[in-house]
């Protein structure tokens, strides 16, 4: 298939992609820190309120945006699941 505007959206989507993978990289690196100094403080992995703010934070984001703000929800509890999960293994918690 050789269609020049499909492949033009495809590239950008790409783009994006990659954007994407980049910026939740560097997130973790960030949040690995924070469990480093949670575990060193004796801090909880998880902070329920810090996540409800976040949550309602970025569903205001997101319909502004212009974006399901359920879905962007979703994202957001997949990836505060994962910091936790590594905030629990630092910690030595499993």
């Amino acid at each position: 298939m050789n269609d020049d505007r499909l492949s033009r959206y495809r590239a950008s989507i790409d783009n994006i992609d990659a954007a994407l993978v980049c910026m939740l990289a560097e997130r973790f690196k960030i949040t690995q820190a924070v469990g480093e100094y949670k575990a060193e403080v004796g801090l909880p992995p998880a902070d329920e309120s810090r996540e409800n703010e976040q949550i309602e934070r970025l569903r205001t984001l997101a319909t502004e945006a212009g974006l399901d703000p359920a879905f962007t929800e979703k994202f957001l509890r997949f990836i505060v699941a994962e910091v936790i999960r590594h905030h629990h293994l630092i910690a030595g918690e499993n």
